[in-house]
């Protein structure tokens, strides 16, 4: 799978602020509202926040897909709207409004790691850095590096700070120190333990294998999406793939190969056997007997029902 931009991502939208708890759903509310407040000078007064904060709102939003712009409001007014999955989710009286199940955080996750566009760096990093451990220079150079591989510009100094925002997603702001409060305040996403902080080394570490808290529902939300892009040429995915292929699962997830068996033999009874395992030759496979865009949602539907 390629990585390929006609144009260059918007680095820098979050005004490197990693998003707060009730920020997706303050700007998600204010978007049902009104779908030009992002638009208008006093949209922070709406939201009652800061001005720069008002803008990083607006880019969590968008990365997340919770919510998108409306097609053909001209790009003068660019007008948003919840995306279905942003309703779904955060609308009043919607499935989990002020984010109190884990299984939301690592559906967030999923939405914020898989976007290459506005999630390119939290792509890059999960999806095509393969060491179990990195130091945050060495992650600055791979980020560069790929960047230029894509031939995507930027400076050395945006860069630093969207590989500082990718670390303050995960990692709690208790292991840094100095920097200013208001930026340094933690995301939901540091729950889910992802990654860690040995401070005496300066060492990061991703925890590999399997997660408790990961529902069989999210995960195969996931997988139906990371399916989708396969299905177009093929009716059988090997279980490699979900484990290994950039933008699976596996990788996104950080999962081993039993936890990705596990969870696949769960969606076997979950999606009525639109999703089967087989076994040929020693070769594992999943057997796609229909994939629908909306089977993710239903699974989602179903967890929180």
């Amino acid at each position: 799978m390629s990585v390929t931009h006609s144009s260059r991502p918007p680095f820098g939208g979050h005004e490197k602020f990693v998003f707060r708890q009730g920020w997706l759903k303050k700007g998600l509310d204010a978007a049902l509202r009104d779908p030009l407040v992002f638009s208008r000078e006093d949209a922070f007064v709406e939201l009652g926040v800061g001005k720069n904060m008002a803008a990083a709102i607006r880019y969590w939003g968008l990365a997340l897909g919770l919510l998108n712009y409306i097609p053909g409001a001209g790009s003068q007014t660019r007008a948003i709207e919840p995306s279905k999955l942003g309703r779904s989710l955060l609308a009043d009286g919607g499935w989990d409004p002020y984010l109190e199940d884990i299984g939301s955080l690592w559906l967030l996750h999923w939405l914020l790691a898989s976007n290459q566009e506005r999630g390119l760096v939290w792509y890059l990093i999960f999806s095509r850095y393969f060491d179990v451990e990195f130091r945050k220079q060495q992650i600055t150079e791979f980020i560069r590096k790929q960047l230029t591989q894509m031939g995507i510009e930027t400076t050395e100094g945006m860069v630093t700070r969207e590989v500082d925002v990718f670390l303050r997603t995960y990692v709690p702001s208790q292991g840094r120190k100095g920097g200013n409060f208001e930026e340094s305040l933690d995301c939901p996403l540091v729950d889910l333990n992802l990654l860690r902080l040995s401070p005496g080394d300066g060492v990061y570490r991703f925890d590999i294998g399997a997660k408790s808290s990961l529902p069989a529902a999210v995960f195969g939300y996931a997988l139906f999406g990371f399916l989708n892009t396969i299905a177009a040429q093929r009716r059988t995915a090997t279980v490699d793939e979900c484990v290994y292929q950039p933008g699976s699962p596996g990788q996104i997830f950080k999962l081993d190969e039993n936890s990705v068996m596990t969870y696949l033999e769960q969606l076997e009874s979950l999606t009525n056997g639109a999703l089967r395992l087989q076994e040929t030759a020693g070769l594992r496979q999943i057997y796609l007997h229909t994939i629908l865009p909306e089977q993710g949602y239903e699974l989602l539907r179903g967890y929180y029902d």
